[in-house]
């Protein structure tokens, strides 16, 4: 197990620990407040990554996809407007979107709309560790995914970028 390298997840407060992992799940704090309502809390990533999941994952449809839908475009009009949420912001630079020549962003924004229009939500990537080709590949790959297996996808990357958020502090 991995604890924390400076927080102490155990000590704080329900105030304190929504403030500390509210945003974990992008604009969700409602993941936060019932993992914290699932007491005793451990100071280790992973079992608080593991609870933050199931919360997610035993939610309603409509909460999940309203989690879902607080995500960005990948290379969006927020990205380069610079509306992005900071852990968005990095996760993004992180995986050179910021670099695309004008030929990729047009890609990403057909792309984007392809996608939303079949499955009337935002594509979803954990990016760490991908660079803007193979995050373009993934995309016109799980274009061609039915709802169910999109939706259930998305959810699985959604708890990845969490894990990636929650190993950052």
């Amino acid at each position: 197990m991995t604890a924390f390298k400076t927080l102490r997840p155990s000590t704080l407060s329900r105030e304190q620990f929504i403030a500390t992992f509210g945003d974990i799940y992008e604009h969700s704090p409602w993941v936060a407040e019932q993992a914290f309502d699932k007491a005793p809390l451990t100071d280790d990533i992973e079992p608080l990554h593991e609870r933050m999941s199931a919360v997610l994952l035993h939610a309603d449809h409509a909460a999940q996809l309203a989690l879902i839908n607080a995500h960005p475009d990948l290379a969006g009009k927020a990205a380069i407007q610079g509306e992005l949420t900071a852990a968005s912001t990095n996760e993004q630079a992180g995986a050179g979107i910021h670099l695309c020549t004008p030929a990729e962003f047009t890609r990403f924004t057909e792309l984007n709309v392809a996608y939303k229009a079949r499955f009337r939500f935002p594509f979803i990537m954990a990016v760490k560790g991908s660079d803007r080709h193979q995050i373009l590949a993934a995309f016109e790959q799980r274009i061609h995914h039915s709802a169910e297996v999109e939706f259930a996808c998305a959810l699985a990357e959604i708890n990845k970028i969490a894990l990636f958020r929650l190993q950052a502090l």
